[in-house]
């Protein structure tokens, strides 16, 4: 285990990828930007906040911080996991194109943004707090799953799934999904579309210590894109 104390985050981000070790431990990090950035084949634990672009561009191995996450964490990661044991900032997951993040508490807005999938690439996020305004915005592919935990309110904000045009959405509320955009449809999700998520719930009550069974016996909506009315946007006026 090393201090990030007096490291900024070039000499930090130097010594992660220049260690022998796979496994890696830092403590008392306090807003170092890009950690873990392109890393691959390590387990990193970090203890404190990391800054901005945790993970960006993973493509293997973990990063796991007991603390808060700020903005853009997995920043176009192409593969491994991020597990945050406390919240996180924007931008969660921007352009994420595989890989699975989950944040115990809360993240901000436009979580998933441009999330992709393309064949065996599926990126998956799972937050068990709320999510911010913006959810999903410009969703492409991959999953996204809400848990609400000890919400009273439901737990996303306004503009869900904005421009969405793939991929799929699920928020455990039982309160009555409002204000959607006319972009996505919207059901309560039944059993054969909860098994979908059910390995992700369980790896993330793995992580946290939390009943998954539990969790899934509650109602879950499911968001897709709707193929009726598409984001007109997105293509161009004959």
């Amino acid at each position: 285990m090393i201090s990030a104390q007096n490291f900024d985050f070039r000499e930090l981000n130097r010594r992660i990828k220049t260690a022998k070790e796979t496994v890696y431990y830092i403590d008392d990090c306090f807003g170092q930007r890009f950690i873990g950035s392109g890393m691959s084949g390590k387990h990193l634990t970090i203890k404190g906040t990391p800054g901005n672009a945790l993970g960006a561009y993973l493509d293997g191995g973990t990063i796991e911080v007991h603390g808060n996450a700020q903005d853009a964490v997995g920043d176009t990661m192409n593969d491994g996991k991020i597990i945050i044991h406390g919240n996180a900032g924007d931008a969660l997951g921007y352009a994420m194109r595989g890989g699975c993040i989950f944040v115990k508490g809360n993240a901000g807005y436009r979580t998933g943004i441009h999330m992709k999938e393309y064949r065996e690439k599926k990126p998956v996020i799972v937050i068990g707090g709320k999510a911010g305004s913006f959810l999903g915005e410009y969703l492409a592919g991959g999953l996204i799953v809400v848990l609400g935990i000890d919400s009273k309110d439901v737990p996303v904000w306004y503009f869900t799934g904005t421009g969405m045009h793939g991929g799929k959405i699920f928020i455990r509320t039982d309160k009555e999904l409002t204000s959607l955009p006319e972009q996505v449809s919207a059901e309560i999700a039944g059993k054969d579309e909860l098994q979908e998520i059910l390995p992700y719930i369980s790896e993330f009550s793995g992580y946290f210590n939390m009943d998954a069974q539990k969790l899934m016996k509650d109602r879950f909506y499911i968001l897709r894109p709707n193929a009726r009315n598409p984001y007109k946007q997105l293509y161009t006026a004959n």
